[in-house]
Formats: structure tokens, C-alpha cells, sequence
């Protein structure tokens, strides 16, 4: 069973332009979440996919492996699809390139259930929210799931509602996905779906059109950067 780890890596960011090449106490964010993803044991490859040269130029430096990909892409699984079309793989793990404190035993829990479970086609993660105000932040998304740990539906939104005010255990999604290589195909050709669209939540096209999302709960809180100051917030804790 060969497995590859692909980080897909925009230089463009609404809210911190050329994030992937903030230095981190002295390394780029992107050297950061490449070595993370190096020290897991179950993974074979690791490929960084940009459509930026200054991007490929960097990566170059840590010797990784990267790729070139079309600057047309609308979003991160059809940079994922263009590099899984290109190579020979059995499963692919698609690692955000803006979590530098990414845990190697994190990714790895994230893959297991695909080698237990032949008839799976993709999995996720999820932590239990103790803040009530992440749980009303449509920046963190929510996500509810049957008996089976599969996902039931994701939403920025508070879900489920508690109309009788009874105490629920919330889950955060933690945006690390696992595919095997012939889905994540399949589903990357798969229009857009009316959920999706209204949440502006890929994986819901997965719902939408019938498959399951195996959902893992984790201990594991994801801290993204996506601001100046959650750069910061990693800078400190990295340079303690």
C-alpha cells in the first residue's frame, strides 16, 4: 500500500499574502509543515504542490519533492487531483500547508482507518469544542456525525440547534483528509453540489452525491494560520 502526503501551497492569501514562506523561528511556515509530515512512518512520499515559482523555489532549498500545478484552480482538491492524476499511488493524505504545529501521530490516526477498512473512501478528523464562542464562529467548522462515526453534515453554522437548551458536545473539524487516490479522481470531477455552495465546504459535495466521510475524533486542536497574529500566536509557541 503505497501512501503519499500532498501540501498544497498558494503564495495568494486574502488575509496574509505569501503565507507559506513566513519565517518561523528561523524556517519558512511551509519547511515546517513538510517536516511534520516527513516524520510520519506510514507515509512514502511527501509532494508539495504550488502554482507560485517563488513557492517552488523555496521548496527546492529543503529538498522536497514539488510540483507545478495550473494557476486556474479554484480550490485545494483540484491542485490535489491535478498531482494524484500524475502519479502512482494508493492512498492520499491532503495536509493544509498553514498548520506548522502539525502532529506526526495526528496524521497518522488520520490514515488508519483507510488500512483497516477496504471499503472506505475518505477520512477525517474532528476535536471536541470547550469555547462557546468557537462553537458560534462561522470561521470553525462544525461538524455532526451517525453511530458509525460517519459525518452526517459539516456547517459554519451552530449545528445541531439546541432548542430546548440541552447541553451537546460540539465538534470542530480539523481540515486533514485522507482519499483513496482513485475517489479523491472521481470526486474532483464532481460539479459543484447546492450545499457546498451555500456553505463554501468542498466536502459536502462528497455527502451531497452519496459517499461516506469517516470522521476520527482527536485530542489534536489544529492552530491555522491564516493572520498576522495567528503567526504570531505559532512564533511564540515554536520559540518558547
Amino acid at each position: 500500500m503505497n501512501i503519499t502526503a500532498i501540501i498544497p501551497a498558494r503564495y495568494s492569501s486574502t488575509r496574509l499574502p505569501g503565507k507559506p514562506l513566513k519565517d518561523i523561528c528561523g524556517k519558512t511556515m511551509l519547511q515546517r509543515v513538510y517536516e511534520q509530515v516527513k516524520k510520519v512512518s506510514l507515509i512514502d512520499e511527501v509532494i508539495v504542490a504550488t502554482d507560485d515559482k517563488r513557492i517552488f523555489d523555496e521548496v527546492k532549498k529543503f529538498n522536497s519533492n514539488v510540483i507545478m500545478t495550473s494557476k486556474d484552480h479554484k480550490t485545494g482538491t483540484d491542485r490535489l487531483a491535478e498531482v494524484a492524476a500524475k502519479i502512482d499511488t494508493d492512498i492520499i493524505v491532503n495536509v493544509q500547508g498553514d498548520e506548522p504545529l502539525i502532529k506526526p501521530s495526528v496524521i497518522k490516526f488520520a490514515i488508519k482507518p483507510l488500512l483497516t477498512d477496504n471499503s472506505l473512501k475518505m477520512s477525517t478528523l474532528k476535536h471536541l469544542i470547550s469555547d462557546e464562542e468557537e462553537i458560534n464562529n462561522p470561521n470553525i467548522v462544525k461538524v455532526i456525525t451517525d453511530k458509525s462515526n460517519n459525518a452526517i453534515y459539516f456547517s459554519r453554522s451552530r449545528i445541531p440547534y439546541a432548542r430546548n437548551n440541552q447541553k451537546f458536545n460540539y465538534y470542530k473539524h480539523i481540515g486533514l483528509y485522507v482519499y483513496r487516490s482513485d475517489f479523491l479522481l472521481k470526486f474532483a470531477k464532481m460539479k459543484p453540489t447546492p450545499f457546498e455552495i451555500q456553505e463554501s465546504l468542498e466536502q459536502l459535495r462528497v455527502i451531497e452525491n452519496g459517499y461516506k466521510i469517516k470522521v476520527i475524533e482527536t485530542e489534536y486542536d489544529s492552530i491555522g494560520v491564516d493572520t498576522e497574529e495567528d503567526l504570531n500566536k505559532v512564533r511564540n509557541i515554536l520559540g518558547e
